[in-house]
């Protein structure tokens, strides 16, 4: 591991406990997952917006 990896690692996380860097990092994932859903989402919803227009 890199110093400045480490480093980087202790300012996200030096103030965590263990199973709190984890849940954060739960979170985070979680979040990513959400955020592409949400995406899809509004893609679908724009198409069909598309479509009802005659767009297409």
């Amino acid at each position: 591991m890199t110093e400045q990896t480490y480093y980087r690692w202790k300012k996200k996380y030096g103030g965590l406990r263990m199973d709190q860097a984890k849940r954060l990092k739960e979170l985070e994932k979680e979040n990513s997952r959400l955020k592409r859903l949400l995406a899809d989402a509004e893609l679908d919803k724009a198409i069909l917006r598309e479509v009802a227009e005659g767009k297409f």
